[in-house]
This record gives C-alpha cells, structure tokens and sequence, in this order.
C-alpha cells in the first residue's frame, strides 16, 4: 500500500472536520492542495455534532490510544487559543439508569485502570466538583466524573483551520455539488465536480461522512455502516452555571460558546421520521420531549428554549470503530470514515496528511484501515 514517491498535489473532498484539518496538515508540509465541498463548509455532520471530546467507558485499546492522541492535539491547540469560547476542558459527567444494565462503578474502576482520570461521586458530592446538576436527577448509583474531558464547537475550528488553511496558499471549492473520484489504471487521478469541471491529483482523500460508504462501494470496497439519522437540538442562550458535558440516560447536554446548550439522545434519533428522497421528519412532540429532559437534570429546572435543531445522517461505521487510509487496491485512494468527529478530528487529519504526503503508514492508523473488511 505505501506510495512510492511523494506527492505534489492532492484533492481533499468534504468540508467537515476530517477534510479540513487533512486539508489544512497537507498544506503545513508543503502539499498543494486543493478542498473541495458540495455546500458551505461545517455543513454536513460537523455542523449538528454534540462535539464532547472524550475516550470515556470501554472500548479497543487501540481506539482509546487514537483517542487520547485526539485530546492532546485539543490541549495543544488550547495552548494556542487560551481564551476562546469555542473550545473548553470543564470535564464531563455521565450516569447511568437505574436499572439492571447500570455500569456505571464497572466504568469507574476500567477507567481508573487504564489510567483515565475519573471521579465516582455520589449525587450529593456533584456540586463541590462540577456546577449546574440537579442531584435529583442523579441515580442511586452515582455518576462518572472525568476531569480531563472537553467541548468543541466544530464550526469555529473550521473556520480557524479553513483561514489557515488558504493562508498556506490551499484552493477551496465549495457549493461545488456531487465530486466523482476518477481512477485509471489503479490509482486516483483527481476528481471531477458536478459542473463538469475536472481537477487532477496525485492523490484523492474523501471524507464526505456517511456517503463514504456509497461512495467506496461503487469501487468494489464495503465499508459496513451503521449510521443513523440524528436529531441535534439548540437552545436559546440561558444564564446557568452549567460547564460539564453531561452524558445521562435520556438526555446528552453540552454548553455552546453563546450560553446556549445543544441536545441529543439515543430515543429521540429513533423518533425522526425518514421519508424516501434523503426527507427528515422530526415531531414537535420530540423535540419538547427532550427540551424537557434536559431541564429535568440542570439545576433549578430552567425553562428551555428551542432555538433550533439540526437532523442528519451522524456517520458511525458498522463495527464501530474507525475508517482511516488507503483502499485495498486503489493506490492513493484514501478514505476517513468514523464516528467521534470531534474526538479524532485534529489527530485524523494530521496523520493522514503524513501518509499521503510521505506513502509512510503510521502504526496508530493500522488497525482502523479499510483492508480490515476484505
């Protein structure tokens, strides 16, 4: 699979967090590059992302390592930006329900095993550590602490790394419509864009979220996808002390660089309505539901106010972990496919622009290549 030269030009494809910071890392080592987008950039899944930055509970040691990697490059880029709003680490705080399958001190004691910086706290000693929970909410079992935990606003980073990014001399496409990769004798060549306009390359990375699949299926590859559509709501600022990410049985809240909050839950992505055409549906009635939740576990019950929702394929591969290099048989043909955008998305980026540019493959990226399905 390694390239046998070094590469001079390269086409990124997706606007989200893992074209742009790829984008952005090929253009530091001297690569032209060119992005290209169908729409705006950050409008796809990057723009309706909970964006928790987290290796939290049990997963391969091989995805928690890639992980841990993810949250450095974020402190290093806190280093840089100390005082924005975009970018936060107050922790995060997870509880389970209160029921059979809680695991909540098995979560405890794997963390604390490998190293992960976690508190078990009962509901009554949440307050001393993180602000704006109502410990009612909290079950008998207590909740997760995790001191090292974070939040990002993927919208304001790609705007940074975007500006960045056109800085170092990179070409930006957007609104550009459907991009087809043209592949001749085995390898990628470029691609051409809706319009019929062509652009040559020594190599192609597509991360265009959950059209990856589709996409790398009309070259003989399977990806298996397990993405479903999701629901991501905003509410309208509010003055509460709240600064965790909360991860709780019904609701996920994490604070906003405006005072606002944004929503998710498992239930409620069950509840969009998917019509043929790629049409979204969500109920009223949901999205009340789950304003509803969220005030149940802040502190004094606020009020919530729906600013507005996002709803949208949130790409997660089909076992779960991610989908970074090169196709099988396709020379310098890459793909960046996973879940946790936000989590991965500096690391990603930078890694996959080190194995385009040099053909080198770097051993944190091994077990997550897209050769793994055959």
């Amino acid at each position: 699979m390694n390239s046998s030269s070094l590469v001079s030009k390269v086409i990124v494809v997706g606007g989200g967090i893992f074209g742009v910071s790829s984008a952005v890392h090929l253009t530091r080592l001297g690569v032209q590059t060119i992005l290209v987008n169908d729409g705006p950039l950050a409008s796809g899944a990057s723009g309706r992302s909970l964006a928790w930055l987290n290796s939290s509970r049990k997963r391969s040691d091989e995805y928690h390592r890639l992980r841990m990697a993810g949250i450095d490059r974020y402190r290093t880029l806190a280093a840089k930006y100390p005082d924005v709003a975009w970018l936060r680490f107050d922790g995060g705080l997870t509880w389970d329900a209160d029921d059979d399958a809680n695991e909540i001190a098995a979560v405890f004691r794997y963390e604390r095993d490998i190293g992960y910086d976690a508190q078990l706290l009962s509901a009554d000693e949440i307050a001393a550590v993180t602000p704006g929970v109502d410990k009612r909410s909290v079950t008998p079992q207590g909740a997760v602490f995790n001191p090292g935990e974070g939040w990002v606003d993927l919208p304001s980073l790609i705007d940074i790394l975007s500006q960045e990014f056109l800085e170092r001399g990179g070409t930006l496409v957007t609104d550009a419509g459907l991009a087809m990769v043209m592949v001749e004798n085995g390898r990628a060549t470029g691609v051409t864009l809706a319009s019929g306009i062509t652009f040559e390359a020594d190599a192609v990375l597509l991360a265009t979220g959950a059209n990856v699949p589709g996409t790398a299926a009309e070259t003989g590859h399977f990806i298996p996808d397990g993405t479903p559509i999701a629901l991501l709501v905003r509410t309208k600022p509010t003055q509460l002390p709240l600064r965790a990410v909360l991860n709780t049985p019904r609701v996920a809240i994490r604070p906003t660089p405006t005072g606002a909050l944004v929503l998710d839950s498992a239930w409620s992505e069950e509840e969009v309505i998917v019509r043929p055409g790629g049409i979204y549906k969500v109920k009223d009635s949901t999205v009340a539901r789950l304003l509803e939740e969220a005030s149940k576990v802040l502190d004094g019950n606020p009020k919530l106010e729906l600013d507005t929702y996002f709803v949208g394929p949130k790409p997660i591969p089909g076992d779960g972990e991610p989908v970074f290099g090169q196709l099988n048989d396709i020379a310098r043909y890459y793909i960046a496919f996973s879940h946790s955008g936000a989590t991965l998305g500096l690391i990603a980026g930078e890694l996959l622009a080190g194995e385009i540019a040099s053909g080198q493959l770097n051993p944190l990226l091994e077990t997550f290549r897209p050769g793994r399905f055959g």
